[in-house]
């Protein structure tokens, strides 16, 4: 796999808690692909993934490819951030894809998507990313 600013990046909670893990990236083109695990302890009563959870992976799929796409530069807060659900996702494995569509000076404009294992499209999403200076944000 291509190496990324994210091979020495130290994962949030929040990444661990969603069991986030790099799948493959193109970092000049801004494209990331993730993996999560959507356990069983994230689901609603019908027993799929609670929305709000996806909504979480999606959110943590499209920041990272602004990292990445800026070699570790830029650190991203969501401005807004539209979801649209597509089908239940079930536990298990779910792949996260986002691509960022327009690097500007001081926002990027993402997009993602969930797909179950099997190829199922599960949700998409759309953000507008404040960027911060990784340099700032760490203290460095």
């Amino acid at each position: 796999m291509v190496k990324t600013a994210l091979d020495n990046f130290r994962r949030p909670p929040c990444a661990e808690l969603l069991g986030w893990r790099l799948l493959d990236a193109r970092p000049q083109e801004g494209w990331i692909k993730l993996g999560f695990e959507g356990k069983p302890e994230f689901c609603n009563p019908a027993g799929f993934i609670q929305g709000g959870m996806l909504s979480a992976m999606l959110d943590d799929t499209m920041g990272p490819a602004v990292l990445v796409m800026s070699e570790g530069r830029l650190y991203t807060t969501t401005i807004s951030m539209t979801v649209n659900f597509l089908a239940p996702a079930k536990p298990g494995s779910i792949i996260g894809e986002a691509k960022v569509t327009q690097l500007g000076k001081t926002i990027a404009f993402v997009e993602a998507k969930l797909m179950a294992e099997d190829g199922t499209l599960l949700a998409t999403a759309s953000a507008s990313e404040r960027l911060l200076e990784a340099a700032r944000v760490v203290g460095k």
